[in-house]
């Protein structure tokens, strides 16, 4: 099956937050207890990323992978979170757990890079969970690589440790 991309629009913003909400579980499920994944419900994810995406549409960017007219995953990416003009944050990829490891998100990644850099920015960044093994793995095997730079941030009640990445864009070479 083929799967699509496409900037999302304002009729994908509640089913990117139910798919978000489905993917968070997935890929948390081995790393925080159950009731720190039972909040936010798909539906309160749902609105989460409609308010979010109304605040944030005229600077970010929203990717969404379609495989048969169905949503599969979606990227966000958006401004630096430390200001740096120069830098492009990659705020998500999610996909649907039976997606992963079939190329979607890897899609999904070259086609944030490719973005960031038609934007100018000259590397990338990104947050992820320290114990998150599959994700770190995905990141690094598309050259991203650790800053040295963590922070504590909450899933739920439950404290988690997330590291920074970095990516270079103006490599000369292809995203990943």
């Amino acid at each position: 099956m083929t799967v699509t991309l496409r900037a999302a629009t304002a009729d994908d913003i509640a089913a990117v937050g139910r798919l978000h909400q489905r993917s968070r579980v997935a890929a948390y499920s081995s790393i925080l207890p159950p009731e720190a994944l039972a909040d936010p419900t798909p539906e309160a994810m749902a609105e989460y990323w409609t308010l979010r995406w109304s605040y944030e549409q005229a600077d970010h960017r929203m990717t969404v992978a379609e495989q048969d007219g169905t949503l599969v995953g979606f990227s966000y990416l958006g401004p630096d979170d430390e200001d740096d003009p120069d830098t492009g944050l990659l705020n998500a990829i999610h996909l649907e757990p039976a997606e992963r490891g079939h190329g979607v998100g890897r899609a999904l990644m070259i086609d944030a890079l490719a973005a960031m850099g038609r934007r100018g920015w000259r590397r990338a960044v990104l947050w992820v969970l320290r114990d998150n093994a599959h994700a770190r793995r995905f990141y690094e095997r598309g050259g991203w690589r650790r800053t040295g730079l963590e922070r504590d941030e909450t899933v739920g009640r439950f404290p988690v440790r997330q590291l920074r990445y970095t990516r270079d864009l103006m490599q000369g070479r292809a995203p990943c």
